[in-house]
């Protein structure tokens, strides 16, 4: 499988920061030149920007036919962050910043201040039900200012965000895309900001290739269209966080002897892993006899001169957070640490083309 590292000149952050620029904002990173060319020669009254949650570039070619409205208004790809994964990728089109910068980095972050390994969104411990604590530790430790109230506090018009778990709630796709037009009827100058969730979610429990899947990427092409039709005056921008990729799982918990190398539990991402090393002689010696075909293994110190999580200002935990070592997926493997642990049919995160390519299609409506 071919495998490729992100582009932050050319990444979801990038789409951000074209946002907060074309609305007055300030915003610390490259612009997408392309998308800055379209908002200023049409500036219209709403920039609509949809993320169809795990929608690939590559993906939308697969299954949908030439002629779909994805297809149609493809302006081109661009790069996910590193990890390619909700977390980090989401975190950076709301804030218009980097994985390093904000530190949301993946699905279950190691929190230093607060000494335990806490799954970020839904504010458990890892793999557990159990509540981390009685406030949201994320919140807490990984505020940011979202670019929804910088440009309502700052910018030259109104944002609005439409989601199931903030700002404009929604019940169902057709919902959501009728409360994108309500909005898009306010009087003045807009940015508005969608989420889906699938068809992320279908392909985590059914694979990329599923006729549940497939179903998810026509309806949503075909509502999107719908959408496209009743706009005016609005630019309107499709992306999604990361692709996917048919995945199968490797238990650390059956390598007795690897895992004896380890001092607690993996994070971060199956396919982004941070591992903190107790035994680094025996652990590279048989991570090279396990695994050095399907992951590339990298020390804190190679994620760091590398930008791996992007370049700017760091998180204040940002270093804290990350592991002795890193495995890296490049091909379809990915590391759970025992069995209770989730185990997805697709997944993400990792470095193939699949996962880190990401669309950005764009339809301007007069």
């Amino acid at each position: 499988m071919k495998y490729k590292y992100p582009n932050y000149d050319e990444c979801i952050t990038n789409l951000a920061c074209s946002v907060l620029k074309h609305f007055g904002c300030d915003y610390t990173h490259n612009t997408l030149k392309d998308v800055d060319k379209v908002l200023e020669e049409n500036n219209p009254k709403n920039v609509i920007v949809i993320l169809y949650d795990g929608m690939g570039y590559n993906l939308i070619n697969r299954i949908l036919p030439e002629d779909s409205f994805m297809r149609q208004n493809m302006l081109r790809s661009y790069s996910s962050v590193c990890p390619a994964t909700t977390t980090a990728s989401t975190t950076s089109i709301l804030s218009g910043l980097n994985p390093c910068e904000h530190g949301w980095l993946g699905w279950n972050l190691y929190i230093p201040p607060f000494g335990k390994i806490v799954t970020m969104f839904t504010n458990t411990l890892k793999d557990k039900e159990e509540q981390a604590a009685d406030y949201r530790v994320a919140d807490k430790y990984y505020s940011y200012k979202n670019i929804i109230d910088n440009i309502n506090e700052n910018g030259n018009g109104k944002a609005y965000i439409i989601s199931p778990y903030a700002g404009i709630k929604y019940d169902s796709l057709d919902d959501m895309i009728n409360k994108i037009v309500e909005t898009s009827q306010i009087d003045g100058k807009k940015y508005i900001y969608a989420y889906y969730e699938d068809p992320d979610g279908l392909m985590h429990q059914y694979g990329t290739g599923s006729e549940e899947a497939k179903k998810s990427f026509f309806e949503i092409d075909e509502v999107t269209r719908k959408l496209a039709d009743r706009l005016e005056d609005s630019v309107l921008i499709i992306t999604a966080d990361h692709g996917h990729i048919n995945t199968s799982p490797i238990l650390i918990s059956d390598y007795k002897d690897f895992n004896d190398t380890l001092d607690g539990d993996i994070w971060i991402e199956g396919r982004f892993c941070a591992f903190k090393v107790k035994n680094e002689e025996e652990f590279l010696r048989l991570f090279k006899k396990y695994f050095e075909k399907d992951f590339l293994l990298k020390t804190k110190e190679e994620i760091l001169k590398e930008k791996i999580f992007g370049d700017g200002i760091e998180h204040q935990y940002f270093r804290d957070s990350l592991g002795d070592y890193f495995a890296l997926g490049i091909t379809d493997k990915n590391l759970k640490y025992d069995e209770n642990s989730h185990i997805f049919m697709s997944s993400h995160a990792g470095l193939t083309e699949d996962e880190m390519d990401i669309p950005l299609v764009l339809k301007v409506k007069k």
